[in-house]
């Protein structure tokens, strides 16, 4: 890519962000940022931004983060920045698109990214939604992408080598993406059946008997409490499933997750770096976007020429 485009991220997604950069050969760039005792935060660029593309990596994942990543935006265009390009690799409250009218809720997957977008970016790019709505939360003036990881999922469960194995989505609403991947996979898919009783709870009754004799695959888009991706581990074993394995793009893995985990025998989780801090461990097997999201950018540029 040429000179005049420069990489840069909010803090919590600079590992992601330098990954993006060293894939598209382009230096990363880290904005001077520090705090003062009343708790505001200054931030200067070290770079002229004038007149350049400038590319902002920026998971929202909470509220300190999601100002940041508006800071940067306004920052660039007050600095003349040619054009704005934002990739979010996780969208903070991303499951909170809906609001029930009885319940007066904020549906703050949309307002969140309302103002994600009345802060002008040229472009955004978000990846593995919970839910494609958001993309739509503007009025026509910004160019959006949804970026999804199939290819990768498939990539990483092929080099697994697994003998026999089933694609399991923990609910319906997740079981069109799961089939597509089964298909490319050619391996034959089923779905749980769960139902909502409280705004973070969930029950699983059942997962179809095809699972018997096979490792079940048990793929979502994010995993958050772990609550009810465990139950759905937990009915693919009663049904025959000879192992399970858990995978999902943002692996959030809030509270006592992962001792959950732990406790339930789940010994393998494979999903992305798209969640700010998370590593390769013990349980955890995390692959790259970066590859990914920097063929989009590079599509994105070539287009726009």
């Amino acid at each position: 890519m040429d000179d005049d485009k420069i990489i840069l991220a909010n803090e919590a997604s600079e590992a992601l962000g330098r990954k993006i950069a060293h894939c598209l050969e382009i230096p990363f760039t880290t904005a001077q940022k520090k705090s003062f005792a009343d708790g505001e935060i200054y931030h200067a660029f070290p770079d002229d931004m004038s007149s350049r593309d400038v590319i902002i990596i920026g998971a929202t994942h909470n509220d300190r983060s999601h100002q940041e990543l508006i800071d940067l935006i306004d920052g660039c265009h007050y600095y003349r920045a040619k054009s704005v390009n934002v990739v979010i690799p996780y969208l903070g409250y991303s499951t909170m698109e809906q609001a029930k009218p009885d319940r007066n809720e904020i549906p703050k997957g949309i307002t969140r990214t309302r103002q994600i977008f009345r802060a002008r970016p040229d472009f955004v790019a978000f990846i593995d939604l919970h839910s494609e709505a958001v993309l739509h939360a503007h009025r026509g003036d910004v160019q959006t992408l949804h970026i999804h990881t199939n290819e990768l999922i498939v990539k990483k469960i092929n080099e697994l080598r697994l003998d026999s194995f089933v694609l399991v989505s923990p609910d319906y609403g997740r079981s069109k993406w799961v089939a597509r991947l089964a298909g490319q996979l050619h391996a034959p898919h089923t779905a749980a059946d769960k139902d909502r009783y409280a705004m973070d709870k969930t029950m699983v009754s059942q997962v179809a008997s095809v699972v018997g004799g096979k490792i079940a695959i048990i793929c979502d888009d994010m995993i958050r409490t772990g609550g009810s991706i465990i139950q759905t581990a937990i009915r693919c074993r009663e049904a025959g499933a000879k192992d399970t394995i858990l995978f999902a793009t943002h692996l959030v893995l809030a509270g006592q997750a992962r001792e959950k985990f732990k406790e339930h025998g789940i010994r393998k989780i494979i999903g992305a770096d798209t969640y700010p801090g998370v590593e390769n461990d013990e349980l955890l097997d995390v692959f790259s976007v970066a590859p990914l999201v920097a063929t989009a950018l590079k599509r994105h540029f070539r287009a726009g020429r």
